[in-house]
């Protein structure tokens, strides 16, 4: 995979807001059933375009890895020419190209200059790779190389290892639960028919998502459109994922792992994107543990405590259930108080709410943050790209403020109360044995 800058689209949206620099949205839809957002942006000449695909891991279908794979494959060979030479016709032009394979989704990205020469063959190249790859052989070896010494690396991670073990724990048998990057297993039984054969059924028309930012009027958007992904077959968009299964209570889970300190990860399921308690859960959460040192979770682990450097709490907000996640890292010896100590803050958030003083800070700090979020075309391309592909209103952006503001402390304990358990969350604890 050849990528500038990683994108984590699960993230993007949580401090969105109301600001007067976001170009307008216009919206349409390609003859093959491809999506497309569009925003004009004529301050630098120069065009970023996202394609999305739900063609992440949870459509591995029984083999994990095999999306992360097809993914990198793309841009490995395509159309004759080799991995050297596609980045070449992209470095020729001054353009980037980036792709990568998460839970939900496959997405690439593209961004080149405008002037019409060096932008045609940047578009050119960039609709080889999605239009006609051909999963070479010694790149597929090559890649699932690189692919197996990433995975031996994040058995050396605490983190790494505690995050795989909490998606197994949460969500079971559900299609979330195996990490995109697969196992060493998966990783060396998947073969170029499994790449190809995925390739065939998800990078389709119907199943295409397109975001495009930058100087170009509507018109040179229209055919740029057509370039990147009106040539794919329309195809059919997959299924909709099944909900994650009701969570129960369990023992808490203990990785013994030879680490200075043990990393705890507690949760359950959370919300989905499109989710009617949305709001309320984020700003609330913004009170819990996603406000950084003046959160309630930090101030009772850090400050009081001196437990950890860091504590936090986030929901991870997907096509379906995401999770909902508190953590932190601390010495061993510390690790069950700790864990009593993060239960009993969010039971006590949960059966209380947040103050007025509370939820006002929070509110100003999400509403106040957004202009920072949003500096460049790049950041604005992600947006449109989340907006497409989870299906959000095209003003979701300029109302994102107003609904933020209008979240009460009651909808946030309601909310709470229905869809936080803390007596029913799902506990990962790695590190030396007490």
């Amino acid at each position: 995979m050849r990528s500038t800058k990683p994108l984590l689209f699960v993230l993007l949206l949580a401090g969105a807001g109301l600001t007067q620099a976001m170009p307008a949205i216009e919206h349409w839809t390609l003859p093959n059933g491809a999506r497309v957002y569009y925003a004009h942006a004529p301050q630098l000449p120069m065009v970023d375009a996202h394609v999305v695909f739900d063609a992440g891991s949870a459509r591995d279908e029984g083999k994990p890895g095999r999306a992360l794979l097809t993914n990198a494959l793309l841009a490995e060979g395509a159309g004759g020419l080799d991995a050297d030479a596609i980045a070449g016709r992209f470095e020729d032009v001054g353009a980037s190209f980036g792709n990568d394979a998460l839970r939900d989704m496959s997405y690439f990205s593209l961004r080149t200059l405008t002037e019409p020469k060096l932008m045609a063959q940047a578009v050119e190249t960039a609709a080889l790779v999605l239009n006609r790859p051909d999963f070479p052989p010694q790149a597929m070896e090559r890649e699932r190389s690189r692919v197996l010494v990433g995975l031996r690396r994040q058995e050396q991670s605490p983190e790494a290892v505690a995050e795989k073990a909490f998606y197994r724990a949460v969500y079971g048998k559900h299609p979330y639960a195996e990490p995109p990057i697969g196992s060493e297993a998966s990783i060396k039984a998947l073969t170029r028919d499994d790449l190809r054969e995925h390739y065939r059924r998800h990078f389709v028309g119907r199943n295409a998502t397109l975001a495009i930012v930058g100087a170009v009027d509507r018109a040179t958007a229209e055919r740029l459109a057509e370039t990147l992904v009106g040539r794919l077959p329309a195809g059919e968009a997959p299924p909709p994922l099944p909900a994650p299964s009701a969570a129960q209570p369990r023992e808490p889970l203990r990785v013994t792992f030879p680490s200075a300190q043990t990393h705890l990860l507690v949760g359950q399921r959370g919300m989905r994107r499109v989710d009617p308690d949305y709001f309320a859960l984020y700003v609330g959460n913004h009170v819990l543990g996603g406000s950084g040192f003046t959160s309630r979770i930090t101030k009772a682990i850090r400050e009081e405590r001196g437990f950890a450097y860091s504590a936090y709490s986030y929901f991870t907000p997907m096509a379906v259930e995401g999770p909902f996640i508190m953590g932190l890292q601390t010495a061993t010896a510390n690790r069950d108080e700790a864990l009593a100590v993060l239960r009993a803050t969010l039971a006590e958030f949960v059966a209380e709410g947040p103050t007025a003083a509370e939820l006002e800070a929070s509110k100003k700090n999400i509403t106040g943050g957004f202009p920072l979020r949003i500096d460049s075309n790049s950041d604005i391309v992600q947006y449109l790209a989340v907006i497409g592909f989870y299906r959000l209103p095209l003003d979701y952006l300029e109302k994102f403020n107003q609904h933020v503001e209008a979240v009460t402390a009651e909808q946030i304990r309601d909310a709470f109360q229905r869809r936080i358990r803390p007596e029913a969350m799902t506990v990962v604890s790695v590190g030396a044995a007490s």
